[in-house]
């Protein structure tokens, strides 16, 4: 029986891990993989401290500082949370089942799919779902991004460097902080489309057509790519404690601002959350709230 059994490997996982260890609390760490999405993002410039670092490069560092205490770390996948009659917990993994006092859920979200004909079939053969882990490949080709947020036209930007031409499949209007929007209108190879829906991905061995439908002419347009990259937000990875917690509309963990859910001893933190905003800082501040929390849980728990 473990103090605290922390789920999740990014920014939110990782500092609930440190200030546990500082703690000295018993405490088990799962995870698939370090990381979350900050490995999918190219340029971090407002995370205090650095004026510039890459995503993988800033999680580096995190996992470095968490490496340096003696955290148990379990590589898997959770897949069930269960509360037992006594209130503590029993975790459901791919790698087996742990028993924990206080749980803190840090797993985050993952990219939401566009659902289309092709798109499962060409995904790793054209469709991506991360620019800075694949842009690389399409040195010199052809490229759709869909998204109108700053995910969206971050990933733009990013492959414009790398790609001949890159357009950009916006549904309504953009979503996004002026200054990457500026970024786009800065860049000589991006074109924006506007009002079109996504309907299928048509290829061979790979990607070599995009068809979209403009949502106020019906008008089809075949656009000839390489390669989709899918930009259309995330979704929570809340599917295993459901059953368990209370969530919002969206799938999201609904949590206090002291990180405490409707049950007991469970806290919940990072982007799995139902916080307004989805930010690297915002999540480890998160992250090392809910440790404190849970320490303080189980030092008055009867």
């Amino acid at each position: 029986m473990h103090e605290l059994v922390i789920i999740g490997g990014g920014p939110a996982g990782m500092t609930a891990a440190v200030y546990a260890a500082r703690k000295k609390i018993d405490t088990l760490l799962l995870t698939k993989e370090f990381g979350g999405q900050p490995m999918w993002t190219a340029e971090i410039e407002n995370y205090m401290g650095y004026q510039f670092i890459t995503g993988p490069e800033l999680m580096a560092k995190f996992e470095e500082q968490v490496r340096r205490f003696s955290i148990k770390i379990q590589y898997s996948e959770v897949t069930g949370l269960m509360l037992n009659g006594d209130g503590t917990f029993r975790i459901l993994s791919d790698e087996g089942e742990f028993q924990s006092q206080t749980v803190i859920v840090a797993s985050g979200k993952r990219p939401r799919r566009l659902d289309v004909p092709g798109e499962k079939e060409f995904t790793g053969r054209g469709v991506s779902y991360c620019a800075t882990c694949d842009g690389p490949l399409y040195d010199g080709k052809t490229v759709a991004v869909v998204g109108s947020g700053n995910s969206a036209l971050q990933a733009a930007v990013e492959l414009s460097s790398v790609a001949q031409k890159v357009y950009l499949i916006v549904r309504h209007e953009y979503h996004a902080d002026p200054v990457v929007v500026d970024k786009i209108k800065q860049a000589g190879n991006i074109e924006s489309l506007f009002g079109y829906t996504s309907q299928a991905i048509h290829g061979s061995d790979s990607v070599e057509k995009f068809i979209l439908r403009h949502e106020s002419s019906r008008e089809i347009n075949e656009l000839a790519v390489q390669g989709v990259f899918v930009e259309v937000g995330l979704i929570p990875n809340s599917e295993y404690v459901a059953n368990l917690v209370n969530l919002n509309k969206h799938g999201e963990i609904i949590a206090d601002c002291r990180t405490r859910t409707n049950v007991p001893g469970l806290f919940a933190a990072g982007d799995v959350t139902d916080g307004p905003d989805k930010q690297i800082v915002i999540a480890a501040g998160e992250g090392a709230k809910a440790a404190l929390v849970a320490y303080e849980y189980l030092l008055y728990k009867p």
